[in-house]
């Protein structure tokens, strides 16, 4: 009986550290696409600091093509659908 505990625990202990490297790899390349990600987004602010309209759309056009190059999913634009009211 005692035999048959140790086993499944040694079994279960060398299965472990493969588990975590695979789910390490996994969030090692989540984490270095969004770092490249926000990389896009810092660049695009760079070159167009301001909040009017256009340089919004001019920044937003940049991080879209920042992000297609390095092949990351698109953001959603900052520019507002309508522009509000005085």
């Amino acid at each position: 009986m005692i035999h048959r505990i140790g086993i499944a625990a040694l079994l279960v202990s060398l299965s472990l550290p493969t588990a975590v490297t695979a789910q390490t790899a996994n969030g090692k390349g989540v984490i270095s696409r969004w770092l490249a990600s926000d990389r896009c987004t810092r660049a695009a602010q760079k070159a167009f600091p301001d909040y009017t309209a256009d340089a919004m759309a001019k920044r937003d056009d940049a991080l879209k093509r920042c992000l297609a190059n390095q092949s990351l999913p698109p953001r959603a634009p900052e520019l507002p659908e309508s522009a509000p009211k005085p």
